[in-house]
């Protein structure tokens, strides 16, 4: 049974231009988009900056009214049912911004208990067991500004689960965690999953999409352009290796040299630490090594190592490479 039907979705902003001429510019943000999500399901939306994820949970938690197509959640059109889909839905983000900081946590929730309408008596019994299942127990007195941003993310989590919906969409919300905080986060997650509970997870996490979801949805420039289970995307790129190299200073025009290299497939990089670790997608495996190497001739060169593809190497061919 599908909790969530997508069909033919199309969203546009329009933006004006100029300051005497002015203009107004039409940008869609999503293009027929479609997708379907089963009840107690892990579903993840991936894409880079501005594909479109956040516009789609958006228009999904009832925040935005699409140009075009249907959207179904438990059977309800989020238009015309738009008061009766907020009951069955909890939406989380990624940041501090929704909590009153002065307060303890247990004020916090609380308050928001109140705004969703839920009995004193049944808040009083849930509130505490909210706080265990966020990994918040021991700590619901205490003020929030002396939260850390982990600590502030989960008791979001609370607060959205107050009313305890069916259905949660979760918008980045481990971005800007440090490792702790987020690892700690995503065991959250899959307590929320253990309850049967159906989520929709945006990341740019590759790690985080493959441990986490059950399927995947990759979007990009508004268009969903493959939807499968992590382990079927990898073999989007079963016949690739990735050669990654470690660099120092490298000048961006012999980034762009290497991307057109006959035998690269695709090329990302990654900054760590004043370095830059060049992702190399290729047929040829190691022995693309010193006609990679020769290329960067001059360069400061680290660790070179040749390694199997994850599901983050699918994703850079799915929206970054030749495929």
């Amino acid at each position: 049974m599908n909790t969530i039907e997508v069909k033919n979705l199309r969203r546009i902003y329009r933006a004006t231009t100029g300051v005497i001429r002015r203009k107004v510019k039409e940008v869609e943000a999503v293009k027929d988009v479609s997708f379907d999500i089963k009840e107690g399901e892990l579903f993840g939306l991936l894409g880079p900056n501005g594909a479109g994820k956040t516009t789609t949970v958006k228009v999904l938690a009832t925040l935005l009214i699409p140009d075009a197509g249907e959207v179904r959640v438990k059977g309800l059109d989020i238009v015309k049912d738009a008061n009766e889909v907020r009951k069955q839905i909890g939406f989380i983000f990624g940041g501090e911004r929704g909590l009153y900081w002065r307060l303890s946590a247990i004020d916090n929730l609380r308050y928001f208990a109140s705004l969703y309408h839920v009995d004193p008596e049944v808040s009083k019994k849930r509130i505490p067991e909210l706080l265990e299942l966020v990994g918040l127990k021991g700590r619901g007195d205490e003020r929030v500004q002396g939260y850390s941003r982990g600590m502030k993310q989960r008791l979001h989590v609370a607060r959205t689960l107050l009313h305890d919906p069916d259905i949660l969409f979760l918008d980045e919300p481990t971005i800007g965690l440090d490792p702790v905080g987020a690892r700690e986060f995503r065991e959250v997650i899959r307590n929320l999953q253990s309850e049967k509970k159906t989520i929709l997870l945006t990341t740019h996490y590759m790690f985080e999409a493959d441990s986490l979801c059950e399927r995947v949805a990759v979007i990009d420039k508004g268009e969903i352009v493959a939807l499968d289970t992590p382990s079927a995307l990898k073999k989007h790129v079963r016949d690739l290796s990735v050669v990654e190299i470690e660099t120092f200073g490298i000048d961006p025009k012999v980034i762009d040299d290497i991307r057109k290299l006959p035998f690269v497939d695709a090329l990302s990089t990654r900054e760590q630490d004043h370095r830059q670790l060049l992702l190399v997608q290729t047929e040829r495996g190691a022995e693309a090594v010193p006609d990679l190497i020769a290329s960067l001739e001059g360069m400061r060169i680290g660790r070179v190592t040749v390694r199997e593809p994850t599901l983050e190497d699918a994703y850079v061919r799915l929206v970054g490479g030749k495929a």
